[in-house]
């Protein structure tokens, strides 16, 4: 990995919801409703009831697949709901389509004019997916976007709320720009 990586990835301790950039990122399932965890604040802190009408538009989302709707009352100007797998194990298909929804994500950002945007760790939360291989799925999606659209300047910020799930992400960050 080249070390313009390390310029362009940050990652903070911080709420999602607080981040002032072109998008965040919800870690989406697919009928695209109100749940949980990150899921749950962006509902809330977005307006529950605008959200949910704008998701309502679409006929959910498919795994792997992300779907972009304004950020409402969110410092952000766009919630792009992105949906991971539920881990199994890894032998269904779980790294593939974790992958896709990073670069789903990240095209539907590049094709609405966005320069910033924030992520949860997909599919890391009550989706069971192992922390260490998410990492490795997020930046690996994120370095092949930035080689295949040299000229398109993204910044990301993983928003992270634990310790030790934001220590293995610098970890993992370290060992991949070697």
């Amino acid at each position: 990995m080249n070390n313009n990586l390390k310029d362009k990835i940050k990652i903070q301790k911080i709420g999602i919801t607080k981040l002032k950039v072109d998008a965040i990122v919800n870690a989406a399932n697919e009928g695209l409703w109100a749940g949980g965890g990150v899921c749950g604040a962006i509902f809330k802190e977005a307006g529950m009831a605008e959200l949910t009408a704008a998701c309502s538009k679409y006929d959910g989302c498919k795994t792997g697949n992300a779907v972009i709707t304004p950020g409402f009352k969110l410092p952000a100007k766009y919630v792009i709901h992105a949906v991971g797998p539920v881990w199994h194990g890894g032998d269904s298909n779980e790294p593939k389509l974790l992958y896709s929804a990073y670069k789903q994500s990240l095209i539907v950002a590049k094709d609405n004019g966005c320069h910033s945007i924030a992520f949860p760790l997909i599919s890391a939360g009550i989706f069971g997916y192992p922390s260490d291989k998410a990492w490795r799925k997020a930046i690996q999606a994120y370095q092949d976007f930035l080689n295949a659209n040299p000229d398109y300047d993204m910044d990301i910020i993983f928003a992270v709320l634990d310790d030790t799930i934001m220590q293995i992400g610098e970890d993992t960050l370290e060992e991949l720009l070697q």
